[in-house]
């Protein structure tokens, strides 16, 4: 969560509106959108209804495509081998072997001959006409073979999608279909409509596909280099560009590409934390700027053989002077806001055996509810309470009644805090933040 604390009131509201309208959770993604569409709630909802649909944003481009890096050393690599060759035996395990050394030779073979071709006759696929029809096109012909469950399919080009995804600092997913590669039909009619396959995806990344037949697929499989099939890639924003941090080839069963797709995301998520940071900083005016200039100027002007100084002069400077600390301090609370997101845990299911649902009331009357797992330690609950952007800086976190203080601020001299089960709190509760500056 970057600086939300210049916020005026109508903004916070409107980003509160627009979380409960669209359901994205993380602050910073919400404020980031209404930003972008110059804080119109209408417009910033339609936009995201619109992507959730698979239609671009009103910022997707093809104009200015970013460059993707690929370097398959920092990749996770997930490889699969086809399941007609499984080593599930000595004999299997043996026409595995002899049929990847015979498709390593089919595979040189066939580039060494297809790059001759290419050089008599180039491939007609180069030639990319109609990019969004391409797309449109795979949609239909897959929806009509496969039906209609599955993931929401971006319905705009590859650069679009890349586009999108580095606008809204969000994992894109890319899948290359083989219509003739053996894989291919179960991946498209047991896996891609899994329900959670489906539910993970759409909440976490766009997802675009596309056939390796038409032109626009042919572009993207050339630029990724897929060795096998079913191919997926994860492309995110990581050090100011496009980059595929994950790659999976070959079969895969649904709760594994969950666990696949997760591995990834959860390796790479502080890098869009740190994007949102640097994008927020650079639109932000930071107050040093001035109040550093401004100082310095007048200190200038004090120091530089001028006569005595009024009181009141000396008392604007220490006031100057306490309101850069206060800025200071400002920043460097929300920095930590964004650093310490990564410690709460996940929200455990309503029905698991050790929840423990928890209602907070924030000072300015806002009405907090978590579930934690009795397991968990306070300070959970204390970063969950911190990272919120009604959220006192100072604060302390207690029980209704008896009023009774609980000890959930970090301890950085090694002492333990205590967990919800130790702290008494059971399977509802009911806390009360109170702001120490007050």
């Amino acid at each position: 969560m970057a600086d939300n604390s210049n916020l005026t009131a109508e903004q916070t509201e409107k980003i509160l509106q627009f979380q409960d309208l669209t359901g994205i959770e993380d602050i910073s993604v919400c404020r980031d959108v209404l930003q972008r569409h110059a804080w119109d709630l209408e417009v910033s909802v339609q936009d995201q209804l619109n992507m959730r649909e698979g239609r671009p944003s009103v910022f997707a481009s093809d104009v200015h495509t970013p460059a993707v890096v690929n370097d398959h050393s920092a990749q996770h690599v997930f490889f699969s081998p086809p399941r007609d060759n499984s080593p599930n035996s000595v004999t299997g395990l043996f026409k595995y072997v002899v049929s990847l050394v015979l498709q390593m030779c089919y595979n040189t073979i066939a580039s060494i001959l297809q790059l001759t071709f290419r050089l008599l006759q180039p491939d007609p696929r180069r030639y990319v006409t109609d990019p969004v029809g391409d797309v449109m096109s795979f949609i239909r012909s897959y929806e009509e073979k496969y039906g209609l469950q599955h993931p929401v399919f971006y319905q705009g080009t590859y650069s679009q999608a890349l586009n999108d995804a580095k606008q809204e600092l969000r994992f894109l997913l890319v899948y290359l279909h083989c219509e003739d590669h053996q894989d291919t039909a179960n991946f498209c009619r047991f896996t891609l409509p899994d329900p959670e396959v489906i539910s993970y995806i759409n909440t976490n990344m766009l997802f675009w596909a596309c056939s390796v037949t038409t032109s626009e697929g042919y572009r993207v499989s050339q630029a990724l280099r897929e060795n096998g099939y079913p191919f997926l890639a994860v492309i995110v924003l990581h050090d100011s560009r496009m980059t595929v941090v994950g790659r999976l080839e070959g079969p895969v069963e649904p709760r594994e590409l969950i666990v696949r797709l997760r591995t990834i995301v959860s390796d790479n998520e502080v890098a869009l934390i740190a994007a949102r940071a640097e994008r927020f900083q650079r639109k932000s005016v930071d107050p040093r700027n001035f109040s550093t200039r401004r100082l310095r100027q007048q200190q200038d002007q004090a120091y530089l053989g001028v006569p005595l100084r009024s009181p009141e002069f000396r008392e604007k400077l220490q006031r100057e002077e306490r309101e850069l600390q206060k800025q200071h301090r400002k920043q460097e609370i929300q920095r930590q806001k964004i650093e310490f997101q990564k410690h709460i845990p996940d929200e455990p299911s309503s029905d698991h055996p050790d929840a423990v649902h928890i209602v907070i009331k924030l000072p300015n009357g806002t009405r907090l509810e978590r579930r934690f797992l009795q397991n968990h330690s306070l300070e959970a609950v204390y970063y969950y309470v911190f990272c919120h952007p009604a959220s006192p800086d100072t604060f302390e976190i207690a029980t209704n009644f008896p009023k009774r203080v609980l000890n959930c601020t970090p301890q950085h001299d090694g002492n333990k805090v205590l967990t919800l089960h130790e702290a008494g709190l059971r399977r509802r509760e009911v806390l009360f933040v109170y702001d120490l500056e007050a």
